[in-house]
């Protein structure tokens, strides 16, 4: 398929991902009333909104202290300049069609500190699985403990699928990365490359396995015991953060639910995250919030208000870190896509 006939395809794939967001939505606010909507949203306490972007600039401070303690054996790299690398990464996937969060991230830190953007995307990786791992646990105790309206629903299922999946595809991920830290491994991944760019140019080919090879230098781990427990206590704590969202939300308009409720709604969100950027399905997060808080007996009014209240301080906190690291070390925006694009591994 030529490039032109590739952006077509893409462009297709939006417009069908916008309206089935737009159906989702619509059927999860088929009983919802304006007036009352607006009667909510006027009868909001301001203060525990002020916890939200909190909440959220928290769980990337975890995540950087995470990510520093991974990277350790290749750089002690400042806290400042990993959270940075962070929310310009999540900025990047608001400006951008497809999601380079990643790639911008382990550019920004690379070409700092001298360290190759392909070993980064390793650390990233691993720090990802891990974050993976403590979510299935997390997962796993919200299927035990929760005491949904309607046990047989659809979401229980689905949650329980989307769990053993993660599951295995989790230890799959293990084993390949594992298989990483010894030379045949490596070998293996090289063959693989080299095949894959069997019709390019030579020196394309020998950059690729250049590359396999740097990827395969981030497969580390501290080798302090305590900087490894100080990944996985950071990565539980994240889920605890992210557990808080809706507890403040709700504060906000006089809502309290069980803490085994809160558990699996961040569960059950998390999941369809994945779903809906995976499928592009724009709005689809919402629509499944909305459903899924009025399945804890909140009215529709309310579940939209406390849902369009927890993304838009995401999207503002976000903004607002992500343009701030950007200035801050004199990164333009144009550069950032460049490097999402695959175009920025300055320290290969």
């Amino acid at each position: 398929m030529s490039g032109t006939g590739k952006l077509q395809g893409m462009a297709k794939w939006r417009w069908l991902g916008l309206l089935a967001g737009l159906l989702l939505l619509a059927w999860a606010l088929r009983n919802f009333d304006f007036s009352r909507f607006l009667d909510v949203v006027a009868g909001a306490t301001v203060w525990p909104l002020l916890f939200l972007p909190l909440a959220i600039i928290t769980e990337q401070l975890l995540r950087a202290l995470k990510w520093r303690q991974i990277l350790h054996p290749l750089r002690a790299v400042g806290m400042g300049r990993l959270f940075g690398a962070l929310m310009a990464g999540y900025f990047a996937n608001m400006v951008t069609p497809v999601r380079v969060s990643p790639l911008v991230r382990a550019w920004m830190v690379a070409r700092l500190e001298g360290l190759s953007t392909s070993t980064l995307l390793a650390t990233i990786v691993l720090e990802r699985l891990i974050d993976g791992l403590v979510f299935v646990g997390f997962a796993g105790v919200a299927l035990l403990v929760i005491r949904f309206p309607d046990p047989d629903s659809n979401i229980i299922q689905g949650v329980a699928w989307g769990t053993g999946g993660s599951l295995v595809a989790f230890a799959g991920l293990i084993v390949a990365l594992a298989a990483l830290r010894r030379e045949k491994g490596r070998n293996l991944l090289a063959g693989l490359v080299t095949r894959l760019t069997a019709r390019l140019p030579e020196r394309w080919r020998r950059r690729g396995v250049e590359l396999a090879h740097l990827f395969a230098d981030g497969v580390i781990w501290p080798s302090a015991p305590w900087r490894g427990g100080v990944i996985i206590v950071s990565a539980v704590a994240i889920k605890i953060v992210a557990i808080s969202h809706f507890l403040w939300v709700g504060l906000a308009f006089d809502v309290v639910l069980g803490w085994a409720d809160y558990l699996f709604i961040m569960v059950f969100l998390s999941f369809l995250v994945i779903l809906a950027g995976t499928l592009r399905i724009v709005g689809g997060v919402a629509a499944g919030a909305v459903f899924v808080l009025e399945g804890f007996g909140i009215d529709v009014e309310t579940a939209l208000a406390m849902t369009l209240l927890v993304q838009a301080a995401s999207i503002l906190t976000v903004a607002a870190c992500g343009a701030a690291a950007l200035w801050v070390q004199g990164v333009s925006l144009s550069a950032v896509l460049a490097a999402g694009k695959g175009q920025g591994d300055q320290g290969a």
